[in-house]
């Protein structure tokens, strides 16, 4: 079948055009850089003409609040219009665990604001949540840092290998929609405060990593299983201190 991947080219989207066209699908990479621009409709309906299904695994190239809005229900809109128009028969968008308990967040929000137009759009759809990335951490670190200090809230986090995350959209976009949600998360749990200074130290990074209950993620405040799926979770294979080593 022809699955058009948005965002494509990017950290996931291009490990899932790969993982679907070695197993004999036709997966077409759609971002800004192949002509396919979801803010402006910019070749959507021609990248979508006999597509059966559609791989969201875009993000804002911005994470300050209004324009991260702006961006998930500009182009969510969009996309889900062209795909209608198009006869798609199967949506796919990647999330976040804990999207609906981080509310305080504006990119959170964002994200529950782009989840609620696929539920209200018609089309058969399957939503993927995935915990933080490993490649992630870097990020998280950066959000978190003060001069010096990095200051995180001491939670548990499952944080999960991109080829697992990949592995996962494309078992889910080959498949009958679920109209519902797929957790996805790494094979072990760590303090998020743990987890960061283990990064760091594998870099050599001087920062000093502080546990501080309060501290922010992202805008919200963490309670202790906020970035934590449900039982039913598909584990991934990758452990973090194999992938940690590996980076060395």
């Amino acid at each position: 079948m022809k699955v058009v991947v948005i965002g494509g080219t990017g950290l996931i989207g291009s490990k899932v055009v790969t993982k679907l066209n070695e197993h004999g699908h036709q997966a077409v990479a759609a971002a800004p850089n192949t002509g396919v621009n979801t803010l402006t409709g910019e070749g959507l309906a021609e990248v979508l003409e006999g597509a059966a299904v559609v791989v969201d695994v875009s993000n804002s190239p911005s994470f300050a609040d209004d324009a991260v809005m702006d961006f998930f229900r500009t182009s969510t809109t969009n996309l889900l219009k062209a795909e209608a128009n198009a006869g798609v028969t199967h949506h796919v968008a990647l999330s976040v665990v804990g999207t609906e308990r981080l509310q305080e967040s504006g990119y959170f929000r964002a994200k529950q604001a782009q989840e609620e137009l696929i539920k209200d759009s018609g089309i058969p759809w399957s939503i993927v949540h995935a915990t933080q990335f490993f490649e992630f951490m870097k990020g998280i670190a950066e959000s978190a840092t003060e001069g010096d200090t990095v200051r995180l809230a001491p939670v548990k986090i499952r944080p999960v290998h991109s080829d697992d995350v990949a592995a996962t959209m494309g078992r889910t976009a080959v498949g009958t929609p679920v109209r519902g949600v797929v957790e996805v998360a790494g094979p072990d749990t760590f303090q998020l405060d743990e987890l960061i200074r283990k990064g760091l130290a594998a870099k050599n990074d001087p920062r000093t990593v502080v546990a501080d209950p309060h501290a922010p993620y992202f805008g919200a405040e963490l309670a202790e299983a906020t970035l934590l799926p449900g039982p039913g979770a598909r584990i991934g294979e990758t452990r973090f201190g194999d992938w940690l080593a590996q980076q060395q």
